[in-house]
C-alpha cells in the first residue's frame, strides 16, 4: 500500500474512492479541463462547488476544481482543492488537470462528493437554527426585482443582533463579508446598483447580490456562507481574478470589480485638479511627511490630503469611501484615528460661494500657506474676504504667503452683507477595520451616540464552520465624547469592549449624503 503522510490524519489509503499519484508534481503543462454538464447529477455539483467527502478517518472539505475522466478510470472523477492537506498539486500521472498549492489536491469519484454540510445546516447541539431559504432568495426567474429596505434603528435590535447573524464567513471571505454588511445592512445609499440595467452576462451577479445576500440580510439578519461563495464563484468565472474563491483580497479591489467592471455604476467621486475632473470609486488618503497630526480626525485627514494633493470635489458625492493612510496591512501611520461622525465638505468643493472664516462675508481669497498656521483652527481651508485677507497677511510672519482667488459662481457678487450659507455635510454610516489580515466592520445605525454595532463574520468556529456575530457596542459612543487629550491617553488594550478596534484598526470609512442619495 502506498504511503501518504500529508493526509494520514484523515485518509484511509485503501478507500477505493480516492486516487493518488506518485508522479512528480512540478509539471508546467496546462491541460484544459473537461467540464461536462453535471447539473442534474450528484445533486448539481459542478466545477467550483463547495463539497465534502468522507475519508477513512473523517470528512475532508474543499472546492471542485475539475470534473472529467482520468486515464484508465471509467467513473466520472472530481479534482478537489482541499481546505487542509491533500496529495498533489493538481497533477495525475504526469498530466495536469488543474493548478493549486502543493499537497492540496485530491482526486475522488464525483459520486463520493456531496455539498458541504457546514453551509446546509447547523449541528444539533447548536441553539440557533439556520434560516430556511424563501422565495426572495431562490426565485430568480420571476422577473421581479423585489427588495427589502435597510434595517431601521429599531429593527437592528430585533433582527440583527446575536450569534449566527450577519454574513457567514468561509475561506478568506471576511473582506467581502465586511464590505457587503457595511454597505447594505443599514444604508440604501448604493441600492441603485441592485436595480440598474446591466449586461445579460452580468445579470446573474446582480440577482445573487440582491436576492441571495441583501434581501435575506435585511429581512432575516443572516446570510449563509454558500451565497457568498456563489458570488465569489461568479466573479471568478468572469475572469477578473482566478483566486476569488480562495484568497483574501482588499475590500477596495472587490468593490471596484463589482461597481465598475460588473455593474458599471457611475463613479461615486469626481475630483477636480488643475481644471480637470477625474473619476473614482474610493479615495486613498495621502499625507505629506511634514504633517503635524498626532491624534487626527477623519475630517483633518481628508482636508490635509486634499491640501497636499491640490484636489477639490467637483460635486457633492452621494457616497464617499475613504481609505485610511497605511503602509500595507500591518504598519499604521497613526496609533488612533478619531471617527468624524459628520464630514463638512463645504470648503472642499471646487465651486460655490464660501464664507470668510473671520467675518462671515463672502470669501474671495484662499491661502494654502495659512492652512497649517496654528493661529487658525485645526480644521477647514483658510478662506477670507479681501479686507480680512489683507489684514491677516499684513502680519510679518505671513507677508510671504501667496493667497489665490476663490472661484465664484458667475454673477455672484458681494454686497457687503454676511451670507448665511448651508454647509454640505456627509454622515458616517460604516467603518471597515483590519487586524492581522482579518476584516470586521462597525455600523453607525442610529442617531444616538450609543447606536453602534460590531460585525465579525468569523467570530467563532464550531464543527468546522464559522459562526458570524453582530453585537452592540455602545462603548464606542463613550470614547467619541471624550476630549482629544483624554482619548489620546487611552491605552488600547484597556479600552472597553471592541472600541479599540474602531479607533486603532480603521481601514476604510464610508460616508453618505442623505440628500444627494435621494436623486442620484
Amino acid at each position: 500500500m502506498m504511503k501518504c503522510e500529508a493526509v494520514s490524519h484523515i485518509c484511509d489509503l485503501s478507500d477505493p474512492n480516492i486516487f493518488f499519484t506518485t508522479e512528480p508534481e512540478s509539471m508546467d503543462i496546462d491541460t484544459p479541463p473537461v467540464e461536462p454538464n453535471t447539473d442534474d447529477l450528484y445533486t448539481g455539483l459542478t466545477v467550483n462547488s463547495v463539497v465534502e467527502v468522507t475519508l477513512g478517518k473523517g470528512n475532508a472539505y474543499g472546492i471542485i476544481r475539475w470534473i472529467g475522466n482520468l486515464t484508465d478510470r471509467k467513473q466520472l472523477m472530481a479534482g478537489l482543492e482541499l481546505d487542509d492537506s491533500g496529495v498533489s498539486d493538481g497533477t495525475f500521472k504526469n498530466e495536469r488537470y488543474f493548478s493549486c498549492l502543493p499537497k492540496r489536491a485530491l482526486f475522488v469519484k464525483l459520486s463520493s462528493c456531496r455539498p458541504d454540510s457546514r453551509f446546509q445546516s447547523l449541528s444539533t447541539n447548536h441553539n440557533e437554527e439556520m434560516p430556511k431559504p424563501d422565495d426572495t432568495e431562490t426565485d430568480h426567474n420571476t422577473g421581479k426585482l423585489e427588495t427589502v429596505p435597510p434595517l431601521s434603528a429599531e429593527q437592528v435590535n430585533q433582527i440583527l443582533i446575536g450569534r449566527m447573524k450577519g454574513i457567514q464567513g468561509h475561506c478568506n471571505s471576511c473582506y467581502m463579508d465586511a464590505a457587503l454588511f457595511s454597505l447594505f445592512s443599514c444604508s440604501s445609499v448604493l441600492d441603485s446598483m441592485l436595480f440598474k440595467s446591466t449586461a445579460p452576462q452580468d445579470a446573474p451577479i446582480q440577482r445573487t447580490l440582491l436576492h441571495d445576500i441583501v434581501n435575506p440580510l435585511r429581512s432575516k439578519g443572516f446570510v449563509e456562507g454558500r451565497h457568498i461563495m456563489k458570488l465569489r464563484q461568479q466573479l471568478q468565472k468572469h475572469g477578473y481574478s482566478h483566486s476569488f474563491t480562495t484568497d483574501e483580497k482588499d475590500p477596495e479591489e472587490f468593490l471596484s470589480v463589482i461597481m465598475h467592471h460588473i455593474l458599471a455604476l457611475d463613479p461615486l467621486l469626481k475630483l477636480s485638479a488643475g481644471g480637470k475632473v477625474q473619476d473614482s470609486y474610493c479615495y486613498q488618503i495621502f499625507l505629506d511627511q511634514n504633517h503635524s497630526l498626532v491624534l487626527p480626525t477623519v475630517q483633518q485627514l481628508l482636508e490635509h490630503s486634499f491640501h497636499s494633493s491640490g484636489l477639490k470635489l467637483a460635486e457633492v458625492p452621494s457616497c464617499l469611501i475613504l481609505q485610511m493612510p497605511r503602509f500595507g496591512k500591518k504598519f499604521k501611520m497613526f496609533d488612533k484615528i478619531v471617527p468624524s461622525l459628520e464630514l463638512d465638505i463645504s470648503d472642499l468643493l471646487s465651486e460655490g460661494p464660501q464664507q470668510c472664516i473671520l467675518c462671515g462675508n463672502l470669501a474671495e481669497q484662499q491661502c494654502s500657506d495659512c492652512f497649517k498656521d496654528p493661529v487658525f483652527s485645526q480644521t477647514g481651508f483658510k478662506v477670507f474676504c479681501k479686507m480680512c485677507s489683507a489684514q491677516v497677511h499684513s502680519h510679518p510672519q505671513r507677508r510671504a504667503h501667496q493667497p489665490a482667488a476663490v472661484d465664484l459662481p458667475t454673477g455672484y457678487q458681494d454686497h457687503g452683507i454676511p451670507h448665511i450659507q448651508a454647509r454640505d455635510k456627509l454622515e458616517l454610516f460604516a467603518v471597515l477595520c483590519i487586524e492581522t489580515s482579518h476584516y470586521v466592520s462597525f455600523i453607525k445605525y442610529g442617531p444616538n451616540s450609543e447606536d453602534w454595532i460590531f460585525f465579525d463574520s468569523m467570530a467563532d468556529r464550531e464543527d468546522g464552520y464559522n459562526i458570524p456575530e453582530v453585537q452592540p457596542c455602545p462603548e464606542v459612543g463613550v470614547y467619541l465624547e471624550m476630549s482629544p487629550a483624554e482619548l489620546a491617553n487611552q491605552v488600547p488594550r484597556d479600552m472597553k469592549g471592541v472600541a479599540k478596534r474602531l479607533f486603532c484598526d480603521a481601514y476604510m470609512y464610508l460616508y453618505q449624503s442623505t440628500t444627494v442619495s435621494l436623486y442620484r
